[in-house]
């Protein structure tokens, strides 16, 4: 924001201007670290299905579920690696094996990751027999989610790029429009001030409505409560 400030500030000649930017450079940094956060939610959904054969290949292998979670530390998808390193040191360090899986849940708090653990946690305790079909029907379960999801994220792009393109626009021609000293001049006054203030909520509004239109409806957490 600061240099958001000093870059138009060198522009315009205006402080009012530039602060008005700094401010509309502030809402779209606040939403892109907000689009931060839900990119660590894209990555462990898109490796949840990597993560079912990995599992299946171990238990086909002859590996026993505890060796073939361990493993997932060195063998799984990059964004799970870190989640079973630290797994594979509680289960070595207290040899609770529940207690260990449950806090993978928690930290991963991401409803398809909780459908898997539970599938896990259940045949550890009722036996194994139908583990790997289970974990079959449910890595095609996934897949088909994902699929649906990437069909409609990719058609609503659009909505996407024009809620960008549409709140940017008029402040790019402020910008441009500010290197005239009377353009300058005019918002310094009380009502220049006032348009730059009803411009920039109605531009956050507007945007915020339409990312809000684009929002895909998120998955509950069927198993949250039990942690």
């Amino acid at each position: 924001m600061v240099a958001a400030t000093a870059f138009v500030l060198m522009f315009s000649s205006s402080l009012i201007i530039a602060l008005a930017f700094s401010l509309f450079v502030g809402l779209f940094l606040t939403l892109a670290l907000r689009k931060n956060m839900n990119k660590r939610s894209i990555e462990v959904q898109e490796a949840a299905p990597e993560l079912i054969d990995h599992l299946i290949s171990g238990l086909q292998s002859g590996l026993s579920l505890n060796e073939s979670l361990v493993g997932l530390s060195i063998r799984g998808p990059e964004a799970l690696k870190p989640y079973f390193e630290r797994f594979r040191i509680n289960v070595y360090s207290s040899g609770d094996f529940v207690g260990a899986l449950e806090q993978v849940k928690s930290e991963l708090s991401e409803p398809t990751t909780d459908l898997i653990v539970e599938s896990l946690l259940i045949s550890k305790t009722l036996g194994g027999a139908e583990l790997i079909n289970i974990l079959r029907l449910l890595g095609n379960f996934i897949r088909e989610d994902l699929t649906l999801r990437r069909e409609i994220l990719v058609k609503q792009s659009w909505i996407k790029n024009s809620a960008h393109l549409s709140a940017s626009a008029p402040w790019i021609l402020l910008l441009l429009l500010s290197t005239q000293p009377s353009t300058a001049k005019a918002y310094a006054t009380k009502t220049g001030i006032l348009i730059l203030l009803t411009g920039l909520l109605l531009t956050s509004l507007a945007y915020l409505w339409m990312n809000q239109l684009a929002r895909l409806p998120q998955q509950s957490r069927v198993f949250a409560g039990e942690e």
